[in-house]
């Protein structure tokens, strides 16, 4: 999640490998990760789940918009920590253009 000092939260998302799979399946999709992130079912499904998550929050707490990566952070890429938690810093240099476009 990004947006300390912007005007409303933003975020990244990741697919879960095991269940995107079954989704795939289920919706005669492509299997591919990189292929779900940019279908629109898919789009449909984390829009979902993020509007059930957004009722649990004011209005100013809600994520407005969101993209999903083609890919999972990872340890090798400098993402996360040895016990997997998210680096921060690296994020958001490393995704700053897609942060920007989510204001865009």
């Amino acid at each position: 999640m990004h947006g300390d000092r912007r005007p409303f939260p933003v975020v990244l998302v990741t697919l879960d490998p095991e269940e995107i799979v079954v989704f795939a399946r289920e919706h005669e999709l492509p299997e591919d990760p990189a292929a779900l992130s940019q279908d629109p079912k898919v789009h449909e499904l984390v829009r979902g789940v993020l509007d059930e998550a957004n009722a649990k929050f004011a209005q100013v707490e809600q994520i407005k918009r969101f993209v999903i990566l083609d890919h999972d952070l990872s340890q090798e890429t400098g993402e996360l920590t040895p016990t997997l938690k998210v680096k921060r810093n690296v994020v958001n240099e490393k995704y700053a253009d897609l942060f920007e476009g989510l204001y865009g």
